[in-house]
């Protein structure tokens, strides 16, 4: 009996070290954030995921999924890495570019729906949630007239993280 109860405390024991530790919390109640880590293991993880995402709030909203695009991811990666060199998130380049600009510039023959744009330290799925709270942003993502997406970001040292959105049609 006391074999069976020291087992028993052992896995109570193992099973408290496996639960995720308790956040610090802000003068606000709220948890802070943490850093949202970008490897090369995950980026194209991380392509799909928000595609998928997208894709899934579109079905709910009657629009036709989008697909990924090539030219819109890289106008979408070099927006992002801009972002960070101004240090402000905005839809304009350093150069004075639009969001039309950029998707000419790569070569997109498409037309350009819109662009959503944020500077954050949270995952791509809580900048995706943030977008569709925000109204410009989530009529841009549920467009039906979209039928194409580009999504990039730029991460800085400091885990800030720069995700620029593009559809287009």
């Amino acid at each position: 009996m006391a074999r069976l109860i020291g087992l028993l405390a052992s896995a109570l024991f193992l099973l408290a070290a496996c639960a995720e530790p308790t956040p610090t919390m802000g003068p606000d109640g709220k948890p802070l954030p943490r850093r949202y880590r970008i490897n090369a293991a995950n980026s194209g993880k991380i392509e799909y995921r928000m595609l998928d995402s997208v894709n899934s709030l579109r079905a709910a909203a009657g629009a036709p999924p989008v697909a990924l695009d090539a030219k819109l991811n890289a106008a979408a990666a070099t927006h992002s890495r801009d972002m960070s060199a101004q240090n402000r998130p905005w839809h304009f380049g350093s150069d004075g570019s639009s969001p039309i600009d950029r998707v000419r510039r790569v070569g997109y023959e498409g037309h350009l729906v819109g662009e959503a744009i944020s500077e954050t330290y949270e995952t791509e799925v809580e900048t995706l949630s943030a977008w569709m709270e925000d109204d410009p942003s989530r009529r841009v993502i549920l467009d039906k007239s979209a039928a194409k997406m580009g999504f990039s970001w730029f991460q800085e040292a400091n885990g800030k993280i720069w995700w620029t959105l593009v559809m287009g049609g």
